[in-house]
């Protein structure tokens, strides 16, 4: 790492992104660094919508929460970019944005996230930007008895599966609810269902699905040739379905400035410093950590901003990188609360709990933007909202 900042001016920080990673590094410099830092946030969008709770919106519940992230900046005392990063010149330690404007940076942080990809082009496609719209079809035809076999399939690439699971549950539960005869099934590469967290929430979470009457497959590798099939390798399998929902394919923004990594995405240390590139640091989906998750992409940011703080001049010893998964479950009789350390891409210590092990105790766990949020939604209301509260779906 480079020695600390002595210059009479304070050090200047560019965070480039709109999402988690972004707004999590913004909060989490003003607290860690404070004065000694000046932060300008590039963000293309107006808003931080909370997006781990649009998967509830196709059916009929309230819509996820929505914050302008011009307060969210100026609460973590940011000077706001509403605009997109276009390239990065390391040898100047200059950015360029879309709209022409170039900005000098001591450090800089990339929260820019990954693009998404249709895994197969017959299948509807989840795309969380716009869920209710993406599945309002496929809920009517459920309700209305004219899909009676849905599949849902996770491509061989997917960064995070646990929507697939919990957009099954629901739609099965509507079914059910509506008194429709429907066969859910979830075609799936792990071994096990959301093998990620380890053995003991593999067992839960198939235990849930076996309740509500979802077929689960396992090891499977799928092929979608037309919208009325799911052929799965290896055993030369073919469902027969009314409608497939895939979840996409995601890939990076392939910044050519910058050493990359495959699809793509790019490459940090332990630090989450861009790999041989001095200053430059990168968090969340566009980094090349396979797991794509809005509580990991909140503890890299945490970890950059901490080696980002010290280069700054903080009294602050940067931790490395260690990977925790802490994530909510959504369509069962009540929330399951996941946790998990990864470790050789798969969970240790693996617990599942039905009330939280964190807190707050939101979809999204994270130690500097959760707090903020929830303390907004408590303040606008003076109650539990959906996205501080899943525990309270109905709120």
């Amino acid at each position: 790492m480079d020695s600390p900042n002595i210059s009479s001016q304070r050090f200047r920080v560019v965070i480039a992104g709109g999402g988690v990673a972004a707004l999590e590094a913004a909060l989490a410099l003003r607290d860690l660094a404070g004065d000694l830092v000046t932060t300008t946030l590039i963000a293309p969008e107006e808003e931080f919508v909370y997006r781990p709770m649009t998967v509830r919106e196709p059916f009929a519940y309230s819509a996820a929460m929505r914050y302008p992230i011009a307060e969210i900046a100026r609460d973590a005392g940011a000077e706001l970019r509403a605009d997109t990063l276009k390239s990065v010149d390391p040898a100047r330690r200059t950015v360029q944005t879309e709209a022409g404007e170039q900005l000098r940076y001591d450090a800089l942080l990339l929260g820019l996230g990954a693009r998404a990809q249709a895994s197969y082009e017959p299948a509807t496609t989840l795309d969380d930007r716009r869920l209710d719209e993406v599945l309002h079809g496929l809920v009517q035809d459920v309700e209305g008895g004219y899909a009676q076999r849905v599949a849902f399939v996770i491509p061989g690439r997917a960064g995070w599966p646990l929507p697939i699971y919990e957009l099954a549950l629901f739609t099965a539960r509507r079914a059910y609810d509506m008194n429709m005869n429907l066969a859910v099934t979830i075609a799936t590469p792990e071994d096990a269902p959301l093998a990620i967290f380890g053995d003991a929430v593999s067992a839960a979470v198939a235990q849930l699905l076996e309740h509500n009457g979802i077929t689960t497959i396992t090891s499977a590798y799928c092929e979608v040739p037309d919208d009325f099939h799911v052929d799965i390798h290896p055993g030369n399998q073919r469902l027969e379905v009314d409608r497939i929902v895939a979840l996409p394919e995601l890939f990076g923004p392939s910044l050519h400035d910058l050493p990359g990594a495959p699809h793509g995405f790019i490459a940090v240390d332990a630090h989450c410093q861009v790999a041989g590139v001095e200053r430059v640091y990168a968090a969340g989906d566009v980094t090349d950590f396979a797991v794509k998750h809005g509580g990991i992409a909140a503890q890299q940011a945490d970890t950059a901003t901490e080696a980002i703080a010290a280069l700054a001049g903080a009294p602050i010893e940067p931790r490395p990188f260690h990977p925790v998964l802490q994530g909510v479950l959504l369509g069962g009789d009540k929330p399951l609360y996941l946790t998990a350390e990864i470790t050789g891409g798969r969970g240790s210590r693996s617990q599942v709990s039905d009330t939280p092990a964190w807190s707050p105790g939101t979809k999204i766990a994270a130690r500097y933007l959760a707090p903020y949020l929830d303390k907004r939604d408590r303040a606008a209301d003076g109650s539990a909202t959906l996205g501080s509260h899943p525990e309270n779906p109905d709120s």
